[in-house]
């Protein structure tokens, strides 16, 4: 079963997302932006989502779970809940 490590930083619109990325870009922590911007309970944990299967999140995000490289930061992507930065960090299959 395919397991992903992930965070986000959610916020409200594109442009607060792109301000977010900038900031990334720059060279600041992702664990700090997301206690600083993201909207999301999860941002007490510096945006992580911790580690779950695909289907587990919203579907607009899924390609970058499961495609995405690990280490880059993906965004904004956006749903129902907001716009999203999202970083994978590990992906496991451990089916084998």
């Amino acid at each position: 079963m395919l397991r992903i490590k992930a965070r986000h930083i959610q916020v409200s619109t594109p442009d607060q997302a792109n301000e977010v990325m900038l900031k990334w870009q720059q060279g600041a922590s992702f664990e700090e932006l997301a206690r600083a911007y993201s909207e999301c309970p999860t941002a007490r944990q510096g945006g992580s989502l911790g580690a779950f299967g695909p289907g587990h999140m919203a579907p607009e995000l899924e390609p970058v779970f499961i495609e995405g490289d690990i280490g880059s930061l993906y965004g904004p992507v956006a749903t129902a809940h907001g716009y999203h930065l999202v970083e994978v960090i590990a992906r496991e299959d451990n089916s084998t």
